[in-house]
């Protein structure tokens, strides 16, 4: 065996002996100069009767007894694999700036058998994996598996356990190479005597995972032949390729989309020299740039960081979302920042063919200027995927162009892309093609050049408040729906065309002013009408006309048959008592979906789809102003976690809101349910705990106002057919200004087992009151059991001073719910687990808010901290009041409770 010297160890030997190399014809040796006698007293007491010959074998011999001892240290260069030092389970490449290291890991936790070699950061303790090689086939076993390099220069994986190879590298055979780690994060193989990056002979940059590093590449170029993408982890335990992929869409002008399995979820829009235009977020700024490459023999997308040792980071999360991180050291936390889709106008096409989505609108669908919806019924429920049509046929020779300004523009594929033409040659284009529907410039960026040109159906459009938000789009309309003062390329308005203007726009507003008048004349006369008239609904009512169902009129009047005087409009369709009376067979048992302290709920058939319609009871405790309060606020609201409202009922004493129906009724009816819970694996529930946090997140951060629910709780929770979760029920809710953070209040709503100690004992409530609300229901799920607040036999501790307990003695896996089986990731659960109790902490100004909850939900490197005490105080059962039956339900809602002080344990 012929051990190597390291170099180091003639360096710091020096001053004691200078190697020479000495030939003859025979044999060669290293030869070293007699050392003297001060400076090497041991040698010289132990060897001084030796000849010069011995002297010579023995420090040689001597020499290399102590670098075969220190060969573990010296045997290869902490970042390099070469030929004849394979990677074994005990080893890892670490990157000559402590940045990035590469090894075997396991992502299911100490019990699991399937092992990977991938690369994470160095310095973060809990590890962020963002490259893996052999994703889709795991080793069986990492004690005796190795990561070497072949004879023909290639990077082999082999399988200690069967001998077989699980992954290799794919190059150009070579000799004499290296595979080494870079501070990048990449992992290259290069000629062992050549560093430059033109000389890569493989780069793991090239195939990438779930994660895009600064200075990787998306996209496609000719060198490499290949067109890179990022795909999530099956699961948070699993890391072969999942469903979710971002991608460049590498024809017509090119985007980036986020697919679920080949459909489109999001899309970014084309890149405009400046930003994505549909990512108005995005800002070059002196620490971080973006880059995007547009030519013959390349279409990529990178991103750059300027100091180098920040950290950042792009990936696709295994539950669908495109997120951006970037690593705070003094909170040792992953901060997100960015990520879609973030709201509804985020969904790709959500208003169809021809729609405009704008957040700032209710309802967020709009038509452009001379298009009317293709639907209006499906429309006037708040679903524009129909999208819209044009109120006139083309006319290509007289044809005018309307401007829409700050928009994302529409989807590019197919569309014609020239970066040297200028805007007005761009419009002389699409005048003369007749099919051209759209244009505007491909890049924005100084004065402005460039062409694109749509001669298909515009689709996926989004418009933003700000300037900072999408570019300028040119569409074609008949010149009978151009907007003059936007009309682009029809020269200066002709004084006849002014004129004609004037007299239709006196002409129009006589003839609305007559309509006005006429309309308030039927309304009041229906409204006397409707006083006297009886509501009853006789045995005829189920003979009547399904065709009536299917197209009911909306009435205009949102007071027609209230007796309100309010002014305040919801903008939501207004069904007619005796429609919904038909659609649910006189409410009758056959049609009620549940029922609760406000009402019953049941199903419906209107205008072609399924509905929930909620009545509320007469008796119910959620009176006029919870009716109104929800209206006014889920009517603004649009989020894919939060319950659509489709319309509403008023009529006499009957309150009635019409929401959309969902297949899996509520949580807590699955939940619960000793026959059902099965059914929610752990992969389900945690998408549903996530599902939630991101749409409390809106109520509370991302809406338009500040909303505090003040009663979530399970049964508020409804699943739809893919058991995606929306919040419900937003009677008690109360909307707080943009410099508002709590409210008091003298009258206590909200339900036994969810009220934060401070909300029940003082009526103190803020967006920590709904964070203590969501952290029981975490437990909730996690555990498969309700909170139900002290137990009143034996003195047992209610969920959370039990989830408490075991959690401070260590046996949290003891509040698993086994009816989710074995397939679940331990670490992820305990995750739960401790964000549950960070959530219900009895001190407010402990409890995390929903955006850093969001993020320690979905990051598996966040670093937590340890929960405090919970609040036990959660009210009790109101025995001595005569106003509740001796059948009392612990999570019903109240509207009104009286709190006794309870003396601390």
């Amino acid at each position: 065996m012929c051990t190597k010297i390291p170099s180091s160890f003639f360096l710091a030997n020096k001053r004691t002996s200078t190697p020479t190399n000495v030939s003859n014809a025979n044999t060669a040796q290293l030869v070293f100069n007699k050392p003297s006698k001060q400076n090497t007293p041991f040698l010289n007491s132990t060897m001084r009767n030796t000849t010069t010959k011995d002297y010579h074998f023995h420090q040689i011999l001597f020499l290399l007894l102590i670098s075969q001892f220190l060969h573990p240290i010296f045997a290869i260069p902490t970042d390099t694999i070469i030929s004849t030092q394979p990677l074994t389970k005990d080893q890892t490449l670490i990157s000559s700036g402590q940045l990035f290291e590469l090894g075997l890991f396991t992502p299911g936790g100490a019990n699991s058998d399937k092992w990977y070699v991938g690369i994470w950061y160095k310095e973060i303790q809990d590890r962020t994996i963002v490259w893996v090689a052999n994703r889709a086939k795991p080793l069986s076993s990492s004690s005796t598996s190795v990561l070497k390099i072949t004879e023909i220069g290639t990077l082999l994986l082999v399988d200690g356990q069967t001998g077989n190879s699980v992954w290799s590298s794919d190059q150009t055979p070579a000799t004499n190479v290296v595979a080494q780690l870079l501070d990048s994060g990449n992992f290259v193989i290069r000629p062992g005597n050549d560093d430059r990056e033109q000389s890569y002979l493989w780069q793991s940059f090239d195939y990438p995972t779930d994660t895009l590093l600064p200075g990787m590449k998306l996209g496609w170029d000719s060198k490499s032949g290949l067109n890179r993408n990022i795909t999530s982890w099956k699961s948070a335990i699993d890391p072969a390729p999942g469903d979710f992929t971002f991608k460049i869409n590498t024809s017509g002008f090119p985007e980036v989309y986020l697919t679920n399995k080949q459909e489109i979820i999001y899309r970014s829009g084309p890149w405009n020299g400046i930003r994505f235009s549909g990512v108005p977020e995005m800002k070059a700024t002196e620490i971080i740039t973006f880059e995007f490459q547009f030519k013959s023999d390349e279409i990529t997308y990178m991103f750059e960081l300027h100091n180098k040792t920040l950290y950042s980071r792009l990936s696709v999360s295994h539950n669908g979302l495109l997120e951006r991180y970037t690593w705070i050291p003094t909170n040792s936390l992953w901060n997100r920042f960015w990520y879609a889709p973030k709201d509804q106008c985020d969904e790709y096409a959500e208003c169809g063919v021809s729609g405009i989505c704008d957040t700032n609108l209710s309802p967020i669908c709009k038509c452009m200027v001379g298009f009317k919806p293709k639907n209006q019924v499906a429309w006037d429920l708040r679903d524009g995927s129909d999208g819209c049509v044009r109120f006139h046929k083309l006319d290509c020779k007289t044809d005018k162009f309307n401007i829409l300004r700050n928009m994302k523009l529409p989807d590019t594929t197919n569309s014609f892309v020239d970066t040297n033409m200028n805007l007005d040659e761009c419009e002389a284009m699409c005048r003369k093609n007749c099919s051209c529907t759209a244009y505007t410039n491909s890049n924005i960026s100084g004065s402005g050049s460039g062409c694109v040109i749509w001669s298909t159906e515009l689709i996926d459009m989004r418009q933003y408040a700000t300037a900072e938000g999408g570019q300028v789009l040119y569409v074609r309309v008949a010149s009978s729906d151009a907007v003059q003062s936007g009309g682009v390329g029809s020269g200066h308005s002709s004084s006849k065309t002014k004129i004609v203007a004037i007299a239709a726009g006196i002409t129009v507003g006589i003839a609305l002013g007559l309509f006005g008048v006429t309309l308030c004349f039927l309304s009041k006369r229906r409204k006397h009408q409707g006083s006297i008239r009886t509501r009853s609904i006789n045995k005829g009512t189920s003979e009547r006309s399904q065709e009536f169902l299917m197209n009911a009129a909306i009435i205009p009047s949102k007071r027609e048959f209230s007796g309100e005087t309010s002014t305040e409009e919801f903008e939501l369709p207004l069904f007619d008592f005796s429609t919904l009376a038909m659609a649910t067979e006189n409410f009758s048992d056959v049609t009620k979906l549940g029922q609760g302290g406000f009402g019953c709920v049941y199903k419906a058939m209107l205008v072609g789809q399924e509905v929930a319609v909620k009545r509320l009871s007469k008796n119910s405790g959620q009176g006029v102003e919870e009716f109104k309060n929800e209206l006014r606020l889920i009517a603004r609201l649009q989020h894919r976690n939060l319950v659509r409202l489709l319309g509403c009922c008023v009529d006499m004493e009957e309150k009635m809101l019409i929401y959309e129906y969902l297949e899996n009724k509520s949580l807590d009816s699955i939940l619960f349910n000793k026959q059902k819970s099965s059914l929610l694996d752990w992969q389900k529930r945690f998408n549903i705990i996530c599902g939630i946090a991101r749409g409390l997140l809106y109520l509370h951060q991302d809406s338009r106002f500040r909303i505090i629910h003040r009663d979530l709780k399970a049964s508020n929770i409804l699943l739809d057919k893919d058991l995606t979760p929306k919040i419900s029920d937003f009677g008690m809710a109360r909307i707080f200004g943009g410099d508002e953070t709590e409210g008091n209040t003298k009258r206590v709503v909200g339900t036994y087992g969810y009220m934060s100690p401070e909300y029940a004992m003082d009526g103190l409530f803020s967006v920590k009151s709904d964070v203590f609300s969501f952290g029981v229901l975490v437990l909730e799920i996690v555990t498969g059991k309700k909170n139900r607040g002290f137990y009143y036999q034996n003195n047992q501790l209610n969920l959370l001073g039990h989830a408490w307990r075991l959690w401070k003695e260590g046996s949290g896996s003891e509040l698993l719910d086994p009816s989710f089986g074995e397939s679940f990731s331990p670490s992820e659960v305990m995750r739960c687990i401790q964000v549950g109790l960070l959530c219900v902490q009895e001190q407010a100004e402990d409890r995390p808010n929903m955006a850093t909850v969001v993020l320690m939900l979905g990051s598996e490197s966040a670093s937590l901290p340890q929960p405090k005490n919970p609040g036990f105080c959660l009210g009790r059962r109101p025995v001595d009041s005569d106003s509740y039956s001796t059948n009392y339900e612990e999570t019903c809602t109240v509207n009104q409770v009286t709190v006794t002080m309870i003396d601390g344990r």
